[in-house]
């Protein structure tokens, strides 16, 4: 397959479907080494399982998924290798300590039984574990168990790690505190995909969005950057509306003109001196203009904005 060579992710023309339905149609993408992917949709769109075949759980019924240059669906053991994974609704074995769960996972996943120790202390530490490491699991709190299923997920240093809704059921605090660790695999080198439904958290440490919606992805962006050629501006007035509007869609730098009950919104294919040009114009005219300003999208509005493109083309 054919793979980016920015991208440690590459995923090409994936299907899988369960009895009667496709969950997963023609999936294709390419995820960059070292970014925070939010991966985002309406439920049933296909996020669980997409994550699940990154993972190496479930085996799809075409197409071909490139993980840190292996192959995920002919070697899925191999991929354990370089990945890890942290499911919806992730288990701990209640009656184990906090570092026995961790010292069990870093065996199982055949690290040299000489760094086992090491390695558990300081990835307890690196999560806020450290006073805990002789808790039973069953004595956590909601985010401390979280953070001991994160911990497993990455005890053996994967390259990539896979994120199933990690902040359900977490308050405020600890949600804020998940995005800070996420950061900071970041800078350890981490490549992260994170499923929520909490876009507000997930705009506080994600690079790139990627939008699933029946099975299908209608948007992969990257949230770092913005493209200077393109603006979307609100635009009100006093009265005169539908002339507005008409004479508007005459401009040829506008390339989609949107009307909502008080405002105008529209789509301007220009740089900054276009934007002062048009309202120059549009005074020059003498329309009432009474509000005229560019639209600074959070992720919330650029997910929602997404889902209008996608259905407006359907």
């Amino acid at each position: 397959m054919t793979r980016s060579k920015s991208a440690i992710i590459s995923v090409e023309s994936l299907c899988y479907e369960y009895p009667g339905r496709r969950a997963l149609d023609n999936v294709t993408f390419d995820i960059a080494k070292g970014s925070i992917t939010a991966l985002v949709g309406p439920n049933g769109a296909g996020k669980t399982t997409l994550l699940r075949c990154l993972a190496g759980m479930d085996r799809p019924l075409g197409g071909a998924i490139d993980i840190a240059g292996i192959d995920v669906v002919s070697e899925p053991r191999k991929s354990h290798r370089v990945s890890g994974y942290l499911s919806d609704f992730f288990g701990l074995y209640e009656t184990l300590s906090v570092r026995q769960s961790l010292t069990y996972v870093a065996r199982a996943n055949l690290l040299d039984s000489a760094s086992v120790n090491s390695v558990v202390e300081s990835t307890a530490t690196d999560l806020g574990l450290g006073d805990r490491l002789e808790q039973t699991t069953a004595t956590l709190s909601r985010g401390l168990r979280q953070r001991v299923a994160i911990a497993q997920a990455i005890i053996h240093r994967p390259e990539i790690v896979l994120l199933d809704e990690p902040a359900s059921g977490l308050d405020p605090e600890a949600r804020f505190q998940l995005g800070e660790m996420f950061l900071a695999l970041q800078k350890r080198g981490m490549t992260l995909v994170v499923s929520s439904h909490i876009l507000a958290e997930l705009e506080s440490y994600s690079s790139h969005m990627l939008i699933l919606r029946d099975g299908r992805i209608i948007d992969h962006r990257n949230l770092r950057e913005t493209d200077i050629e393109l603006r979307r501006i609100e635009i009100r007035a006093t009265e005169g509306m539908d002339q507005l509007e008409q004479w508007l869609q005459t401009k040829a730098p506008i390339s989609d003109v949107q009307r909502f009950e008080d405002r105008l919104v529209i789509t301007l294919n220009a740089a900054d001196y276009e934007s002062a040009r048009l309202l120059k114009d549009l005074v020059d005219v003498e329309f009432p203009i009474t509000h005229f300003a560019e639209i600074s999208e959070d992720l919330q509005q650029s997910y929602l904005h997404s889902i209008a493109d996608s259905e407006r083309r359907l």
